[in-house]
């Protein structure tokens, strides 16, 4: 997956969350499939139902040493991870042909002995090539193999659909080259922000250091490095510009983005990518290149040294000796996130082998896990979800027939990937040597950044995944008018065959609500059925959503992530907005279900009515604690808002919950101005 893709999901789809419910292996049945020991009696749900549906959870669970936040989403990865080291000790056991790959990638990232042994000596051979560089008139030589090789700097390069002919595959230009989680990390001036700052530059010093002592002053390169991205995040869109599609779409000819920076030569970059014969460059932010362009042609050529040795030893350093991994993980995963220790090295080298080779890994996790009937029942949640939004849409007072027609047309053809590809990536041309753990990494990211060249100017390939089976997570996406749903999330306790239909409904069927409400949230409502950036709304129906999707802004505006910091509700508003509307959808579907004969059988259930199993169904998919710093970091820089206003802030807006529990007008779970777009 190209970096441009990760940035494009996250912003636009990805539900991200902790992805649990039904009764977790090892804990007590109930007759509904809740586990009634989550709940926390004490708690009035009228006041705040997350800790009512959670405090239980929240108040047994404490993070684990090794993680910035554990939630019931989490436990499930750690299963599935269990499972997944099964399969790869076996394969690098085995050396069977069939799983030799996966087995001799995940065998050189545990040798550790060996990786310790080698220290810097695998950045070598890029070390000699960014020392050789001396003049600005190399530079795009230099990037593109850097790029390549994984490497982010000054900008990120990859592939995706054109946004206004989305059939057709284009090559995209996007900024990048930071080492801090956003542009706005480097000019917030609150005291937290001024402190992580002289945190990071000691963080670069410290690294570049450990590259050993032929390279100068490791603090002056440091603070080399961070004049340079400084500049650079200067004249970088913020997280909330970047969530317009139309903001970030700007097609270019070669010619037009070689007028844009005349200093660096797009012919001998393109070259050096194996995309010679690029005619148009999405170049997402034109004002961030000409910066890019001044910068680099100003910028001494030793000191562009320093910032490309950095850039290297940073995208490399988790599958460097213990000095790299140790620095880097307590930047950031201790300053930023607040974990307190590094994960064993197994769970890392799991998530390294997934992330590089995650279709071959894929296929042995799927094997074990995925039933046929799994996949059917999804798909029947899926179908019913969309027959509830295709209802909740005839039924909206301010949308026009004309847009409710276009919006209908767009539901019906969403298409439904539920578990796996049907066809498998072919890695056989990705070379994995037992032994050499960085040069296997290497050539993942050279694998996979060539594959993406070679999809340039091609039509789309629909039946590729951006996640892999393992992954705990959904998707929506916009420029394809999909939604998928890997492997990793569709088992339990997440989704539970033969549950109670209310308990999977409010886990399972308001996850497929949100991923189908992306569709229509303030971005997917751009894109047409055939996933073009094509307005389809009337203006008078356009501004009817926007006065909904501020009501939506202002109230999760209102809510504290951490600290003095505030949600974004601006940043949070297409998440939010899917949560609301995917949430009224799944208990939509739901109530169509029940018939007198299964009302006889179900109407109380461990004391619950089902619309109140609904709901805490839905609370309990989101039990988590997170760790302050994880807390502030993701206010900053996520378009997700915290677990518990993912609970609260849905169930305040909905009178169907307010009924459920017989709350009061005034109760703090009954919003008197009820946000509802969809």
């Amino acid at each position: 997956m190209t970096t441009f893709t990760r940035r494009l999901l996250l912003a636009f789809t990805c539900i991200v969350f902790p992805l649990s419910t039904g009764v977790a292996h090892g804990q007590a049945s109930s007759a509904s499939g809740l586990d009634l020991s989550l709940i926390d009696r004490g708690a009035d749900p009228c006041v705040d139902f997350y800790k009512y549906a959670c405090g239980g959870w929240t108040a047994n669970h404490p993070i684990p040493a090794d993680r910035s936040a554990w939630g019931r989403g989490e436990e499930l990865q750690e299963r599935n991870n269990a499972l997944l080291r099964k399969i790869l000790e076996t394969a690098a056991a085995a050396r069977d042909p069939l799983t030799q790959q996966i087995g001799d990638y995940y065998a050189s990232c545990m040798d550790e002995s060996a990786i310790d042994a080698r220290g810097a000596r695998p950045l070598d051979a890029a070390l000699k090539k960014i020392a050789a560089f001396s003049s600005v008139r190399e530079l795009p030589s230099l990037l593109a193999e850097l790029h390549t090789m994984g490497v982010g700097a000054f900008f990120s390069f990859g592939a995706e659909s054109d946004f206004k002919n989305a059939s057709m595959i284009m090559a995209i230009a996007d900024q990048g080259g930071l080492g801090l989680p956003d542009r706005d990390y480097y000019f917030r001036d609150d005291a937290k922000s001024v402190e992580l700052r002289t945190q990071y530059v000691e963080h670069v010093g410290k690294m570049y250091g450990l590259l050993g002592p032929g390279l100068g002053d490791s603090a002056a390169a440091a603070a080399t490095v961070m004049r340079i991205e400084t500049a650079l995040a200067k004249d970088a869109f913020d997280a909330v510009k970047r969530r317009d599609p139309s903001a970030v779409y700007h097609k270019l000819s070669r010619a037009e983005v070689q007028a844009l920076t005349p200093s660096f030569d797009w012919s001998q970059y393109f070259k050096g990518v194996g995309a010679a014969s690029i005619d148009a460059v999405n170049v997402t932010e034109p004002e961030f290149f000409k910066a890019f362009d001044a910068l680099a042609k100003s910028t001494p050529i030793a000191d562009v040294r320093t910032y490309l040795r950095w850039q290297l030893v940073h995208a490399s350093a988790a599958v460097l000796s213990a000095p790299f991994v140790n620095e880097n993980f307590h930047f950031y995963s201790t300053t930023l996130m607040g974990v307190q220790e590094l994960r064993p090295r197994w769970k890392r080298c799991v998530q390294y082998t997934d992330s590089d080779l995650g279709e071959a890994l894929g296929q042995a996790f799927v094997r074990e896990t995925f039933p046929p009937r799994a996949k059917e029942d999804t798909l029947k949640m899926v179908r019913e979800l969309e027959t509830s939004l295709e209802q909740d849409i005839q039924g909206l007072s301010w949308m026009s027939d004309t847009t409710k027609q276009a919006a209908i047309v767009k539901l019906h053809a969403i298409a439904n990937k539920i578990g796996y590809p049907d066809k498998w990536r072919d890695y056989s041309a990705l070379k994995i040597v037992r032994g050499d753990a960085l040069g296997n990494s290497q050539r993942a990211n050279i694998f996979e950044f060539h594959r993406q060249m070679n999809r340039i100017g091609k039509p789309l390939d629909k039946g590729e995944w951006e996640m892999t089976p393992p992954t705990v997570n959904a998707y929506y996406h916009p420029l394809q008018n999909n939604i998928n749903f890997p492997a990793g999330i569709l088992q339990p306790p997440f989704f539970t065959t033969g549950a109670d239909p209310a308990v999977n409904y409010g886990g399972a069927g308001a996850i497929i609500g949100h991923e189908l409400t992306h569709g229509f949230d303030d971005e997917g409502r751009q894109f047409d059925a055939q996933g073009n950036l094509k307005d389809w709304w009337t203006p008078e129906d356009s501004k009817a959503f926007d006065e909904r999707a501020a009501c939506v802004v202002d109230e999760y505006s209102g809510f504290t992530a951490v600290d003095e910091v505030k949600v974004n509700g601006k940043l949070t508003l297409g998440e939010n907005a899917a949560d609301n509307g995917g949430t009224r959808i799944a208990l939509m579907a739901y109530l169509a279900t029940l018939t007198p004969a299964t009302l006889a059988t179900t109407s109380t259930l461990d004391g619950y009515t089902p619309e109140q199993r609904f709901f805490v169904g839905y609370g309990q998919s989101w039990c988590e604690n997170s760790r302050p710093e994880r807390e502030r970091m993701l206010a900053q820089t996520n378009p997700h808002a915290p677990a518990r206003y993912r609970v609260n802030g849905v169930i305040s807006n909905m009178p169907e919950f307010q009924k459920a529990f017989a709350c009061k007008p005034d109760a703090p779970m009954v919003r008197a101005n009820a946000c509802r777009v969809w």
